[in-house]
């Protein structure tokens, strides 16, 4: 019998490769993972791997002997390079032809890269791979200044990182406010944490080059004629999804207008017979927001990559988990689950960062966030969910 084949070495694969033995699954089951490691998580990564204080065992979901015990080919180091959907096999780097019965790609996403003069110096860096996060916290541990470019939350992430070491740091961005998608009113509380703690933030500016002193970058240039002295680079601009092989396969994808991706049914099956897609590449729809989504968020990895596995294994169920995501800066911490789209109503207090935060459109809640108030979500999704309106006066009591 061909295995099943899952394609990716982060977190929907992990679980996927789990949930498949976890559901009774004993046949062949091969794992080809691009890095050097077994799958692992990426959040830490811009966290507490960046500073140190973890190291690349916590990253993995599953331990190290996980896969040869529970008899999983796992082949990491291995890219594959093309999927014939018709012949049900992949060709794999090494390794040659690999049939399989089923497939789940989890195939991930790949840092957008900034286009200036200057970019390919030393010294400037971006965040995806453990090994970036190897060779950014080697230079974190190097005096000098920091500047980050992008002001999303992988750039703020890393910048509180960063200023938790005791670099010199600035965030430059192109919005009108760091960490745009949420308002300017639920940003602040944010951009508060990082101002108390040092953090110099620029917005409404744009790299136009980076200039080095030899080979090696030494300062960050803005349009409004500003010259940032830089030890280090960071380039957090943003991710797009790995979806070359499902296109070169003839899959059907999304217009990037739509948000990009693998389109995929509820179950996560594609257009291509028993091939599943998952995680930051799968496109998925929604019932609660009437639209497909492609949400790249660690709950995401985690929930998709078990559902598909499910599939994988005869389930019907569509998959209809809200989108959920998380973040620690400086001694805030924030969990929040749906869109942040639509009209913000504030319960508590933003001034002191303990408060909660939802969107609002047409009286229908389409995501909430926690600042610094804890075990509410399940509350938050309750309200999401509603079939209805939901009066403002309940939603301003929320955190009271």
């Amino acid at each position: 019998m061909d295995p099943i084949v899952v394609v990716g070495g982060g977190l929907a694969a992990a679980r996927a490769t789990e949930t498949l033995r976890d559901q009774g699954y004993d046949g062949p089951l091969v794992v080809v993972a691009g890095e050097p490691m077994p799958p692992y998580e990426r959040p830490p990564l811009s966290k507490e791997y960046l500073r140190g204080e973890a190291g690349r065992a916590d990253l993995r979901p599953l331990d190290a002997d996980w896969y040869s015990d529970h008899n999983v080919d796992l082949r990491t180091g291995t890219s594959v390079t093309a999927l014939d959907v018709g012949a049900r096999s992949v060709t794999t780097a090494p390794g040659g032809s690999q049939r399989y019965s089923r497939l789940v790609l989890a195939t991930g996403s790949r840092v957008r890269r900034i286009d200036v003069p200057g970019a390919e110096l030393d010294g400037v860096h971006y965040l995806r791979s453990v090994r970036d996060a190897d060779r950014l916290s080697t230079a974190l541990s190097e005096d000098g200044p920091v500047v980050v470019v992008g002001d999303g939350w992988i750039g703020m992430e890393v910048a509180a990182s960063a200023r938790q070491l005791g670099r010199d740091v600035t965030v430059v961005g192109r919005g009108p406010h760091p960490l745009a998608s949420l308002g300017a009113e639920v940003a602040r509380v944010f951009t508060g944490v990082h101002e108390d703690n040092g953090v110099r933030l620029l917005h409404g500016r744009s790299v136009v080059a980076i200039q080095g002193d030899g080979t090696r970058a030494s300062s960050v240039h803005l349009d409004d004629g500003t010259s940032l002295a830089a030890r280090t680079v960071v380039v957090g601009i943003g991710v797009t999804p790995e979806v070359g092989l499902a296109a070169e396969a003839g899959l059907d994808l999304v217009a990037d207008r739509d948000g990009g991706g693998v389109a995929v049914d509820g179950t996560l099956r594609t257009s291509a017979p028993e091939v599943w897609a998952v995680g930051d590449i799968a496109a998925v729809p929604s019932a609660r927001f009437d639209r497909l989504l492609r949400i790249e968020h660690w709950a995401v990895a985690d929930e998709t990559g078990k559902h598909a596995a499910r599939a994988v294994m005869g389930s019907e169920e569509p998959y209809d988990v809200l989108p959920y995501f998380f973040s620690d800066q400086f001694d805030l911490g924030m969990e929040a689950k749906g869109l942040t789209e639509g009209d913000v109503v504030i319960s508590g207090s933003a001034e002191d960062r303990e408060c909660v935060a939802f969107w609002v459109d047409g009286g229908r809640v389409n995501g909430a966030m926690a600042v610094n108030v804890w075990e509410r979500m399940d509350e938050a999704e309750e309200l999401i969910r509603h079939d209805g309106t939901v009066d403002r006066a309940t939603l301003e009591s929320f955190a009271g």
